[in-house]
Formats: C-alpha cells, structure tokens, sequence
C-alpha cells in the first residue's frame, strides 16, 4: 500500500484497470499570497466523468454520474441483469471508475482516474474503496460477461478524451 497526496481517499490500482493521469494546465498559477486562482476544478472532475460514460457507452454499458459523489456509477438496474455482478451492486449504484485528482499551485493537474476494465475484483475486497461503505465495485468485465481488450478501451478514452477537452492526445505508456 503506498499513500498519495490526491483526492478520493483508498483505492486499488492494479493489472486489468485503465488508470490516467491527464497532466493539464488548469489555472494561471497562485496568486501573491499563495491561493489557487480561480478556476473551475469541479467542472475539470466532471469533463474527466463524462469522457469515461462516453467511453464505455461506446461497449454498450449505461452509467452516469451521482449528485455529491465524484466518479462514475452503474445503477443498480443495469446490475440486477449481469450474472457475474456482486450481489451488492443489484441493491444500490456501483462505482465502475474512481477519479483523484490534486492540482498543484501552479494550477496543474496531477492523478486522475482508474477505469475498471477487467481487474480482479477480490483485490477491492479488503478495502472501503474511495471511502465510501454503502457502494460496491463493479467492472466493464462483470457487466459484458468477458473482458473488452484494453487496448481498444484506451483507444476510446483517447477519442472522447479528445472529444470533451478538445485536446491533441499522446500516449506515454508506464506499464
């Protein structure tokens, strides 16, 4: 286990999840005394949102955000009819991407998100994963039934990364 200065709280990242970091200018840099200036790093968490639920809705999987929650989530209906969902996520939303983020001060975004594409799920199970008890963790895997090849999940995040930001893309691989 390694501790990160970011947001999210506890989470696994490991072989058979799609993890980013989008290292992007934010702000202009803090001010004189120190403070982040104004810009809209809620509005940067949901972009990084709505580029992951167009990303796997072009697999055919239905997920949205949830008010007051940060990543991406499957309601419980579209669990109830997958064999190889845990029991919990058929009770209440699942989460199906986390999103950390930290921005430093000079308004550069660092960490970011880690999309469940096909991970061993048991590697979640002893954890709170981002903090939050009353939600289970849910996979592309557990709701198609076999594993989407990554490559072809990191080739749609490319395009509606590219799409929602309306940026250039270049892949650096680490792993």
């Amino acid at each position: 286990m390694e501790w990160v200065d970011r947001g999210g709280d506890i989470t696994y990242h490991g072989p058979g999840q799609l993890v980013g970091y989008p290292i992007l200018k934010l702000g202009d840099g803090a001010t004189a005394d120190g403070r982040l200036p104004q810009a809209d790093y809620v509005g940067y968490i949901r972009k990084l949102e709505e580029m992951i639920i167009r990303t796997i809705a072009q697999f055919g999987i239905v997920s949205g955000q949830m008010k007051g929650l940060t990543g991406v989530w499957i309601q419980p209906d579209a669990a109830s009819r997958c064999p190889h969902c845990p029991p919990s996520a058929k009770l209440a939303p699942s989460k199906i991407a986390a999103i950390g983020v930290k921005v430093d001060a000079r308004g550069v975004s660092q960490h970011g998100f880690a999309l469940n594409v096909d991970p061993e799920m048991r590697f979640f199970d002893d954890i709170i994963a981002c903090g939050l008890r009353d939600y289970a963790v849910i996979s592309m895997a557990d709701l198609m039934g076999d594993a989407t090849p990554m490559q072809s999940v990191k080739d749609e995040v490319a395009r509606q990364f590219g799409i929602v930001f309306q940026r250039q893309i270049f892949f650096t691989n680490s792993v």
